[in-house]
């Protein structure tokens, strides 16, 4: 197992390239079930999430290339429509494996699935959706088995607007008989990525980008290729890191319309912001200003962005106040913050954080995805040396993050690890 070990004290600075969105891959690569023939989907990054994802859907007998940055599935070959829990345990994604299944072929299984350590996200919202639809479920063994003759169109409307089970939604009733209808749709940048990928495939799709879809179901999909949007989280988290190390630096494809919350909380900060069609520039103060965040939908602030925020916050002038209205125990990475020195106070879902003039370096263990980025930013600015252990996470979602910051100037090295 890897570890990253950190000399802090480094002002981040220089160019960074920005790779495809992880989130939006994870729905284009099980959307490609919908039809038969060779999808394939430009800029999807190397990751430890998309290589589950190619796995399980080998395991339904779907050919999956991956040369370069584009994936290619051959779906003319699918003998399984199970997903077993070996494989969903891994990731929550690998859930969307369900409508497309159910859509097709009328049946599918699907383990419950597993995903990051923090917090209860349960898959309600993606079984009403599929029981509006017309399909049958079951729990058998901890596994969800859906079937049906063929899904209908049908009126659908979420209580909480959720990206997985809009996608999940949306890609069954692509095949549907009739209309369905999706209200309180997610308009995240990944799900109208999906939206615009399923028309390329022959959807019949109106209300892209908005949060109510109209879904005119067809006969039949076909293949297609797309490309893929750039990772908004993962431009977001080398802003931080640069705004933290009082840094300058300017991302490379990037769409600045996927970050228009979160570039305003980093005006509000005291860096200075520049935006082109594809590009983001920052210059950071000298010190930060404490700044309160509260996480919300898209377009708001983004929950995944709020660990790394918090890092930001650790060293900012002043006391700054973040509320997750997301998810309710998103702090997993705190009390290794506070191994760093951080002061962090959490009640509930709010954390009050009274900035400091440095961290101090320790070992720090990473808990989950966003919360490894955290205190990779945290032991960037930290003085000394910190040791960021299990980074096994982080590769779930940035691709060559240690070379990119070594690019910007960092002092990060990934070696071997006896720790678990």
């Amino acid at each position: 197992m890897d570890k990253f070990i950190i000399r802090g004290g480094h002002r981040l600075s220089g160019t960074v390239a920005i790779s495809g969105a992880k989130n939006a891959s994870l729905a284009l690569m099980p959307a490609a079930l919908l039809a038969s023939g060779t999808s394939r989907l430009e800029n999807t990054p190397r990751l430890r999430d998309i290589t589950t994802m190619s796995t399980l859907l080998e395991t339904m007998g779907v050919v999956v290339r991956h040369p370069g940055t584009t994936i290619e599935l051959d779906t003319r070959t699918i003998s399984s429509y199970e997903a077993p829990y070996e494989l969903v345990k891994r990731m929550r994604a690998s859930f969307y494996v369900l409508g497309p299944l159910l859509g097709r072929f009328g049946y599918a299984k699907v383990s419950y699935p597993g995903g990051c350590a923090w917090g209860p996200r349960p898959v309600d919202l993606h079984l009403k959706a599929m029981q509006a639809l017309g399909a049958e479920i079951h729990i058998e063994a901890g596994y969800v088995v859906a079937k049906t003759n063929r899904l209908t169109g049908a009126d659908i409307t979420f209580d909480i607007s959720s990206v997985g089970a809009t996608g999940n939604a949306l890609m069954a009733a692509v095949l549907a008989k009739g209309t369905t209808v999706i209200r309180n749709a997610a308009t995240e940048p990944e799900i109208t990525q999906l939206a615009q990928f399923l028309t390329h495939m022959g959807a019949r799709i109106d209300g892209i980008g908005g949060n109510c879809l109209t879904i005119e179901g067809v006969d039949e999909l076909h293949a297609a290729d797309d490309r893929n949007i750039p990772d908004r989280i993962e431009a977001g988290t080398y802003l931080a890191a640069a705004a933290a190390t009082g840094g300058e630096v300017t991302l490379k494809n990037v769409d600045p319309s996927h970050l228009t919350g979160v570039l305003a909380k980093f005006r509000e900060a005291g860096c200075t912001i520049e935006t082109t069609v594809d590009g983001v520039s920052l210059r950071a103060p000298d010190r930060l200003e404490a700044v309160n965040v509260t996480t919300a939908i898209y377009p708001g602030f983004p929950t995944d962005m709020q660990a790394q925020w918090m890092s930001m916050m650790a060293v900012a002038h002043g006391s700054s106040v973040i509320t997750d209205t997301v998810y309710f125990d998103r702090f997993n990475h705190v009390p290794e913050l506070q191994r760093l020195g951080a002061h962090i106070d959490v009640t509930k879902n709010t954390a009050v954080i009274h900035g400091l003039d440095t961290l101090t370096g320790a070992t720090v263990m990473s808990t989950d995805l966003r919360a490894s980025a955290s205190l990779i930013i945290a032991g960037l600015v930290a003085s000394g040396s910190t040791e960021v252990l299990r980074v096994y996470h982080i590769d779930r979602g940035y691709e060559a993050i240690e070379l990119k910051l070594r690019d910007l100037g960092a002092d990060i090295q990934r070696v071997d690890s006896e720790e678990y």
